[in-house]
This record gives structure tokens, sequence and C-alpha cells, in this order.
């Protein structure tokens, strides 16, 4: 046989001429990249002299450093997926059209269809079914699953059977034939199944059901122990257990504190008979009537003298505004409830008292009449005539027997503040027929405030009755005879002090600048010691650094003043 001859061709490195005698793909891209690859030549000068892009040539000379010679080979194909035809059923839905008409030859078609459709999301046809049945595999099994409903020992498993064979997508038709029950037991099982969160299987009694009332143990347990205040009725009883979550009508309380009284041998709260009379201020609005008053809170343990509450209180909502314990009852304790009333709540068209000195006070009625309040004043000898004497006589059922068991100051504020809370929360017998769903002083009162004024108003008008001073270079004020640290960059300026019951503020605008602990002498005008300073975050903080840290040197915020004397 005669040898091939082949043309010789002389070795070149001109892409011109290598491209004419280059036929397979990946021997044109192997003669492209070869001289990127072997350092001969950059990825841009290849991609000038071959056309062929820079950042493909980038990527086939990195992909054949990672995987050499097979880069360049194409990638192999995915088998083909042979198509299925839609016609014929998947082999598990065969075998399950088998094992049901086994199981059960009463199947219909149809309930044959429902149930494919319940198990495999795809119902064939009856014609189908049919199909398969006469072609289809052999039976997988040939016992029953289930025994019938009579032949079980526990009823719960025979519930359980019923409830899955109707997730399987059984009929109750079918349900009933297969387990040789009736069909109203089927629908009483399942439809308590649902009614029962799906926990409907254990035995129920059959005595009748009793339906459960609201009187239950927990109900009776929380009147007992609010019933430790015996002065509490069945209305007040009543709101205290709704505040708790615990809705009883006072009828209901009434009856519970009745059986408390006969088992423990309880006293009976006081009552009063005195006829009803017609009341002379009566609200049409909110804050068109204020009521202030002052109690004596004779009952407590603490010593020390006389101990008094005062409060304020709104006459549409019947709403506590403000109140406050206190050992005096000076002008200066009712000007900071008043001011703290006015601050909130803003100012009423009325103020309605008795006939006591503090509330007629120059400086109290200077007080009205910079914020327009007119001032009015109940008949001699007619407390009735004050509603906030209906509010303190609430507060004797309520509060009086926490007054009395406290043992410290402390205990004392927490049930005085414990019960303004319950009493602007809890029901209010006086608005038990409002059809809007409010009935406790606060959910009338709501966000509705009287008429306001600006702040600095307000500090201007309280400043002219209480008393001010001026603040030296180093931020200090001098009150009875004791240096104050105030503010340092607040020189010059007039602070405001404010005192009440115990605590000294010293205050500017409408920010406190520091408080202080005081403890007065027996005449109720000089300070005996001043003590626990609490300087206070504000606005008017000096930018300028301290030149010592305040562990390198000792600084005084209360120092003792000398007693200004007399020169002759």
């Amino acid at each position: 046989m005669p040898r091939q001859r082949f043309e010789r061709h002389e070795s070149t490195h001109d892409w011109h001429q290598l491209r004419s005698l280059l036929k397979d793909s990946a021997q044109i891209t192997y003669e492209i990249i070869r001289p990127v690859i072997l350092g001969w030549e950059t990825p841009k000068e290849r991609s000038a002299e071959t056309g062929m892009p820079q950042r493909t040539i980038y990527y086939k000379a990195n992909l054949f450093d990672q995987a050499g010679m097979a880069s360049l080979l194409p990638p192999d194909l995915p088998p083909e997926v042979p198509k299925l035809d839609k016609r014929s059923l998947p082999p598990p839905m065969r075998q399950a059209i088998v094992d049901l008409k086994a199981e059960y030859p009463a199947f219909t078609l149809h309930e044959i269809a429902t149930i494919c459709y319940a198990q495999f999301a795809r119902r064939p046809s009856p014609h189908t079914i049919q199909v398969t049945l006469a072609t289809g595999p052999k039976p997988s099994h040939t016992t029953r699953r289930y025994p019938l409903y009579a032949a079980f020992d526990d009823p719960v498993q025979g519930r359980l059977a019923i409830i899955r064979l109707h997730f399987e997508g059984w009929s109750v038709k079918s349900i009933a034939g297969y387990l040789g029950t009736s069909r109203k037991l089927i629908y009483t099982t399942l439809k308590r199944w649902i009614s029962e969160q799906f926990a409907g299987l254990p035995d129920k009694p059959s005595r009748p059901h009793q339906p459960a009332t609201k009187t239950t143990l927990r109900a009776m347990q929380e009147v007992k122990r609010l019933q430790i205040n015996p002065e509490l009725g069945e209305y007040r009883v009543s709101a205290a257990l709704e505040q708790m979550g615990i809705k009883l009508s006072p009828r209901t309380c009434g009856r519970i504190l009745a059986l408390n009284r006969e088992l423990y041998h309880l006293p009976m709260p006081a009552t009063s008979g005195r006829p009803k009379k017609e009341f002379p201020f009566s609200s049409e609005r909110r804050h068109q009537y204020w009521f202030v008053d002052m109690r004596y809170l004779d009952m407590h343990t603490l010593g020390g003298g006389m101990i008094y509450c005062i409060s304020i209180l709104e006459g549409y909502s019947r709403a506590i505004l403000a109140s406050a314990v206190t050992r005096r009852q000076n002008f200066e304790e009712y000007v900071a409830v008043l001011y703290a009333a006015i601050r909130k709540h803003g100012c009423p068209e009325a103020l309605v008292s008795d006939h006591g000195s503090v509330f007629r006070d120059h400086r109290a009625i200077h007080i009205y009449a910079a914020f327009g309040i007119e001032k009015k004043e109940i008949e001699k000898r007619q407390s009735w005539q004050n509603l906030i004497e209906t509010a303190f006589n609430v507060q004797r059922r309520m509060g009086d027997w926490y007054f009395e068991t406290a043992k410290s100051w402390d205990d004392l504020v927490a049930a005085h503040q414990k019960w303004v809370l319950d009493y602007d929360y809890q029901r209010h017998m006086a608005h038990e027929k409002r059809e809007d769903g409010r009935h406790s002083p606060a959910e009338v009162l709501g966000w509705v405030t009287g008429k306001q004024f600006e702040p600095d108003f307000m500090y201007r008008t309280f400043s002219a009755i209480c008393e001010t001073r001026t603040l030296t270079k180093a931020g200090y004020a001098r009150f009875r005879d004791f240096l104050l640290y105030g503010e340092r960059a607040l020189a010059g300026k007039k602070a405001l002090i404010n005192i009440f019951q115990d605590t000294l503020a010293l205050e500017y605008g409408e920010h406190p600048l520091a408080k202080y602990s005081v403890e007065w002498q027996p005449d109720d005008h000089h300070l005996l010691r001043v003590g626990n300073p609490r300087l206070l975050e504000h606005p008017y903080q000096s930018p300028q650094l301290e030149l010592w840290p305040k562990e390198a040197v000792e600084w005084f915020v209360i120092i003792k003043a000398a007693a200004y004397c007399c020169v002759p």
C-alpha cells in the first residue's frame, strides 16, 4: 500500500498563517491562548492580533490553568429525560387503587378517585381507575388494617381509626361500612374532634354538663383578700375585681361578702342614710369645676403628729388630678399640689373649696387671678357640696386600713399612690349609665385638658409666690443660712426654691437643677440640717471643662454659711 504523502509547511508563529491551517475549535482556542500561557505575549497584545476579546482570553487561559486540555473540549450534554405519558398513572397510585379495592370491595370508582386526590393531589377518571383495576398489579396486602368498631378494646383507638380514615379521604359512608357502625357515630366523632380543637378522643362522663360559673375559686379568694379592709362594699369590690380582669356583678360580690362575714365573723361596713340634696356645682363639661380640700389621716400609727391628705378632684369625670400626703397643712404644700395639677391638666374655669384660710390666702388669690380661675366656696357646714368629700369617703373605705397598717412614711406614701391609681382607674358609680363604654374617672377625663398657659408664664406666676434666690458666681443659692449648689452656668440668674414636705428643689425655668432633703426646726421656719444632695440633668449645664477631676479635690455642694447679724 503506497504511503500517503503530507504537504510540509514551514514553522511560523504568524496568526494569520496559522488560522488557515486550523480546523477544530479546540485547536483554534489552544493556539490563541498558547502564547499567553507560555508568557510570550500579554492578553492585550494577543487580543489585538487575533481579534478575540481580551476578557475572553483571560477567562480561557485561567480555565486552562485549572483544568488543562479538558477545558478545551465541549461539556457533556445531560441525558435526555424520557417524556411521560400523562394518560398513565404513576406506579404508587396504581398500587394504591388496587389495595383500596382489595381492602374494601364496596368502594365506588368516584370514592377511589377522591381518595387518590387526597393522597396524591391527582384525581384520575373513573374509566382510568376501572382499567387499572383490570390490568394493574396484585394487591400488596389482603388483610384489614383496622378491625370492626365493636371489636376495639379501647374506644379511643376506634375513634382514632375514624379520624385517620377521614384524613385519607374516605367518605362517611365508606368509614361506617368498613368499620361496621352507624353514620351518626362517624359524624359525632368528627364534629367533636373539630369542636374540641382536635383533641376529642377520650371518653366523656355521662352526667349532664353544668355550665361554668363566673364565681371561681380565684374570684372568691380575691374577694376574701380584699375583705381584709372591712369598709369595702360590694360595688368597690366589684370594681377592684374588674381591674384584675375578673368580671363579677356587685350583687354577686355582695353575696360572697355576706358568705365570708358569716363564715369568718367579719363586721359590716358603716352606712349612712342621709337624704340626697340638690348639688350646686354640677359640671356639664370637663374642667368646669375643680374641688380641693384637706383631710386628716388620724388613723395612722407613725407618730410625730397629724398627717394630712391634700387632693384636687375634677368635677365632671370625678378623677383625682393631684394628691399628696404631708405633715403640714400650710400654704406651701397646697401650692405644690395645685401647681402639679395645673402643670399637667391645665386650668379650670372655677375652683371650689371650703372656707379654709389656706385656700383664701392672698397669694392663692393672686394665682387664681393670674390664671383666670374663679374662686367659689361652699356654704358653711355643708361639706357635701364639695365633691372631694365624696372621694374622701371612698378613700376611707379603700385606703384607711392600709394607712393604718403602714409601718413607715414610705409605706404610707405608697399606699396613698395606690389609692389614687385605683380610684382613677376603677369603675365609678357616677358613670355606670354612660353608653360610650367609659366607666372609670380616668377614661371619662381622657386626654382633655383645661386652659393651657406658656411654661414661662406659669414659672413667673408661681415664682412670685414662692421664694427665689440669685445664684452666686459659683452657682450657689443661699437659703436659711445654707449655701446650696444649683448650676454655675446660671450665675446671676434667679432660681426658684420649691419646698414640699421634706424635699427642697432648686428650679430654673421648667427644669429642676438639684434636690436636697431638709429637716426643719420646731418653729417650721428655720432649717436644722440639709443633706442627700441630688444634682439633676438639665439643659443649662456649663460647657466649660473641669479644672481638676472630681476625685482629685473635695467639692462641697452644701455649705453651712454664717448667720446674718444686725449691725447696731
